[in-house]
């Protein structure tokens, strides 16, 4: 199989702007996907989490797109508005070897007023979630007669969110002769009668669906319902992780277990539901930026989460399906980087250990957890804080102008700057623990491009 992106039917100057990103040689997935998906086939990619798939379908849905025409040329179908934001952000990237591709994000948690508007300029490409693309289709402000390309990433996902009907409206109002490409991490019956009724001879592809041990090192520790808090704050406090995601099966075990860690001295935060996507977002962004060592959340809540070098995954309650555990400990040990998932489980759960032992093909060897009592040490706390200011794109603030406002005239060094979050009304900072009481007294003090807006720590 072909490892180099040279060995492809590509433009000289999209090759060069692979060699740009980063995109040294094709992983698994785009080697097995990416000679279909440019000889124009359907295509059915099974390949877990964080394997390359954005590249997989981008690279060969942008080589049909026709700069000149503004009509929706391609739809890419994601399960939550923050994978389809990733989605959208990489095929930016990878269309950077193009002039005037418009590339538009229509999800949930946002006013149809702005998304209407940017469709009424045009767009090639339209990334979007099921439900926010099937108020668009209602509301005839979007069209997608035109389309030659439909994706639908982390189908099995979006099955599970109850998207199906949803997914095949849409579909329906697409051309026939369009190019349909389905990449999913599992592939259940409902993912082949999907395929069944809309792909026309699908070429199937797929790569090692497990996680070896060299890459995630994955630990099972017994202990009693009652005694599994506690087992997680010694773990936590022991190894002291600078991010952990961990999975509780339920809302009310998400909070739960938050007011306990917390009670224990440990910032956590708990992703579900239940939350406004405004809410959804801060706590995202705060993980993200090592502004919160740990995130508790539902499977669902998690979907389209996506954390550089996430340092461990955590399943307080194990997944009741074994390909569900391989989902959720695939987003740690990702590009290259050496990961570890930790299980806990009591003795009535030793049948869903059985399961995930059978469909990895090896044996589980569980552990006590180790509750000796530590040595006294400074609090786990993360090394960031995070800046919340009321201004955002809609504003015109950009990063460089809050870099420029912390550390102008000798204030802020740079290095104490980390990750800068722009939404649409407000920006996020992420700024040194040390740093973060005068950083916050430079922005209230201070003014952001003449400025002044409302500035607190979060």
């Amino acid at each position: 199989m072909t490892t180099t992106f040279a060995s492809l039917n590509l433009p000289p100057a999209q090759l060069q702007n692979l060699t740009d990103l980063g995109y040294s040689a094709m992983t698994p997935i785009q080697a097995a996907s990416l000679p279909h998906v440019l000889a124009g086939k359907d295509l059915i990619a099974k390949a877990k989490t964080g394997s390359g798939k954005t590249a997989s379908f981008g690279i060969g849905l942008l080589e049909k797109i026709n700069p000149r025409f503004f009509g929706v040329q391609a739809l890419v179908l994601c399960p939550t508005r923050e994978l389809g934001t990733q989605v959208a952000k990489e095929l930016r990237r990878l269309a950077r070897y193009r002039d005037n591709i418009k590339i538009l994000m229509l999800a949930g948690g946002q006013p149809l007023g702005p998304q209407i508007g940017s469709l009424e300029h045009g767009a090639h490409i339209v990334v979007g979630t099921p439900g926010r693309i099937t108020d668009h289709l209602g509301k005839a402000t979007l069209k997608l007669d035109q389309l030659n390309t439909l994706v639908l990433d982390e189908a099995d996902r979006m099955l599970d969110m109850g998207f199906v009907d949803a997914i095949a409206g849409i579909i329906e109002q697409t051309p026939s002769s369009r190019q349909t490409l389905l990449f999913s991490a599992t592939y259940p019956d409902e993912i082949a009668a999907i395929s069944a009724r809309f792909q026309r001879d699908p070429v199937s592809v797929s790569v090692e669906s497990q996680h070896s041990e060299s890459q995630i090192e994955q630990r099972f520790y017994r202990c009693d319902r009652s005694g599994k808090s506690r087992a997680l704050i010694h773990w936590l406090e022991r190894h002291r992780p600078v991010s952990t995601l961990v999975f509780c099966n339920t809302k009310q075990g998400c909070d739960e277990l938050r007011a306990e860690l917390e009670q224990a001295g440990l910032t956590a935060l708990a992703l579900h539901g239940d939350l406004e996507q405004r809410d959804r977002d801060e706590m995202l962004v705060r993980f993200a930026n090592r502004s919160a060592s740990v995130l508790i959340a539902t499977d669902v809540a998690a979907r389209g989460l996506d954390i550089d070098e996430l340092a461990a995954v955590v399943n307080y309650d194990l997944p009741r399906q074994p390909d569900t555990y391989v989902h959720r400990i695939g987003r740690t040990g990702r590009a290259g980087h050496q990961g570890l998932a930790v299980s806990l489980f009591s003795e009535s759960e030793q049948y869903k250990i059985d399961l995930i032992s059978a469909y990895q093909g090896r044996p589980i060897e569980a552990k006590d957890p180790d509750l000796r009592p530590l040595e006294p040490q400074d609090a786990f706390l993360p090394p960031m804080v995070t800046l919340l200011i009321s201004g955002g794109r809609k504003d015109k603030v950009r990063p460089g102008d809050l870099l420029g406002a912390l550390t102008g005239d000798a204030g802020i060094p740079a290095g104490a700057v980390g990750k800068i979050d722009i939404f649409d009304y407000s920006a996020f900072v992420a700024i040194e623990r040390s740093a973060g009481n005068d950083a916050l007294g430079r922005l209230i003090n201070g003014k952001i491009k003449g400025r002044r807006f409302k500035v607190r720590l979060l």
